[in-house]
């Protein structure tokens, strides 16, 4: 089975880390979002994967220097400008010649979900595509997703206000689609599947939507990214350690995630934060609640603070609910 998996975005809210890799290839518990995804898929009978990019490969490939992740076979669909969801989807997917039926999966979201259930039960019902749902406790927030009893989709309500629905499942990013979804996108076109394409299959009542109490994480925020990776580290019952960083015998490590060649020196507390490979916390400085990819001088204090590859904190130096470097650049 093929998959296409959308890996475009410009990752906007997680900057500064994005300015230097793509949110996919961040890692969650030491292992990159989009490989935590091909290995889903890969136990859902998924063996080509296409990356359907809105720029440049040239990250990816060095990632995955051998076109294959495991047992799954990957291609690159760069588009030649923005295309929105449903235009991304359908240009990978002529570009890969998928022709059966295929997952589509977001690459900044992270679930427990068994994908081969969907896959099931998109087949049994005879669907033209199928969503993943979860119920999430406040609907208001999000787009909520109607079905019958058989799981057909009656309709779309976004943002509802209360009483104006009594359903709960959100969409959560997951979708098992037959390629004639393909041919309902004009080649070229930018086109939102979401709420052009969907809403269509409504109209029709080819849409079905599955839904399940899986774990489900979207990393695109500094905090949600944060989360996942603290996730990971309750699940695994420890700080998460790479054996390739370096940490002082007396640095104090606590529900935390240290990358690859990390240098944590004496004296220093990480707690519930995510130091990026290659990173590095100077003596006697403490980093609360923090992903940090750059360098943090010694005695300093960092908390609530993303800091990015080319971000340096001052050794004496105080920062909270900082961006290092900043975003807008001030």
């Amino acid at each position: 089975m093929d998959a296409v998996i959308l890996v475009g975005g410009f990752g906007t809210r997680l900057r500064p880390l994005t300015y230097t890799l793509p949110k996919p290839l961040l890692p969650v518990g030491n292992v990159p979002i989009v490989t935590r995804i091909l290995g889903s898929l890969e136990k859902a009978g998924v063996t080509r994967a296409v990356l359907a990019l809105g720029f440049k490969p040239e990250p990816f490939l060095e990632a995955f220097p051998e076109g294959r992740c495991g047992a799954v076979t990957l291609e690159y669909a760069v588009e030649p400008e923005p295309l929105d969801t449903a235009g991304a989807i359908a240009f990978a997917a002529r570009h890969a010649g998928i022709d059966s039926t295929f997952v589509v999966a977001n690459g900044d979201i992270l679930t427990s979900l068994d994908v081969s259930r969907v896959v099931a039960f998109h087949r049994a019902s005879g669907a033209e595509g199928t969503l993943h749902l979860i119920p999430v406790d406040d609907p208001s927030q999000f787009g909520v997703v109607e079905t019958q009893a058989d799981g057909c989709v009656t309709r779309f309500v976004e943002k509802p206000q209360p009483g104006e629905t009594t359903s709960r499942n959100v969409n959560a990013g997951t979708y098992v689609l037959e390629a004639s979804v393909i041919d309902r996108v004009p080649v070229g076109a930018k086109l939102s599947i979401e709420r052009v394409v969907f809403p269509e299959m409504v109209a029709g009542g080819s849409l079905f939507a599955m839904s399940t109490d899986d774990a489900w994480i979207d990393t695109g925020r500094p905090e949600t990214f944060l989360a996942a990776n603290l996730d990971m580290v309750r699940t695994s019952g420890s700080s998460i350690v790479d054996s390739s960083a370096s940490v002082a015998t007396d640095a104090v490590i606590t529900e935390s995630v240290i990358g690859a060649g990390a240098v944590v020196e004496a004296g220093s507390r990480i707690l519930r934060s995510v130091i990026f490979p290659g990173a590095a916390v100077g003596q006697g400085s403490t980093v609360t609640e923090s992903l940090v990819m750059g360098r943090i001088g010694s005695s300093a204090q960092v908390s609530e603070s993303v800091i990015g590859l080319d971000g340096e904190v001052a050794s004496g130096s105080t920062i909270v609910g900082a961006k290092v470097p900043s975003p807008d650049g001030n």
